[in-house]
């Protein structure tokens, strides 16, 4: 399965080990002219379903859309950000897999989930402040 897939008529799910494994998700509420976290995972896919509104997000260098009731599978060790440069709230539904990234007790270097500025914001938010005052 490719590391970024998005197809309409896809009824896949995580691929590989990840299909048997322990899985978070949540719903993010994304307000209008405003972005989660630039982030990525070291072990986790993440399965992105908008809900309501139209979402857009970068994945590496790349901008991909993503209609309402659309599906978007990131791979492992990609840069993510989920924002929005509309005047309407976007809702995803996220969920990623495995939960569990790190063994337990293991260190954890945020170096690994932010290597470069979390609050930088795509080039479609320029102007905007991250995180809001």
């Amino acid at each position: 399965m490719a590391a970024v897939e998005h197809d309409e008529n896809s009824e896949r799910g995580f691929s590989g080990a990840n299909a048997k494994r322990d899985s978070r998700c949540s719903f993010v509420e994304v307000p209008p002219k405003s972005a989660n976290t630039l982030h990525r995972h070291p072990k986790a896919e993440e399965f992105y379903f908008v809900v309501e509104g139209t979402g857009r997000m970068r994945v590496s260098e790349e901008t991909r859309t993503v209609p309402k009731h659309g599906r978007l599978l990131v791979g492992p060790k990609l840069l993510r950000q989920v924002f929005n440069d509309t005047d309407e709230e976007v809702l995803w539904l996220i969920v990623g897999a495995p939960e569990k990234e790190f063994e337990e007790g293991e260190a954890q270097d945020m170096k690994v989930y932010y290597p470069v500025d979390p609050t930088q914001l795509p080039k479609e938010l320029a102007g905007k402040v991250w995180p809001p005052k």
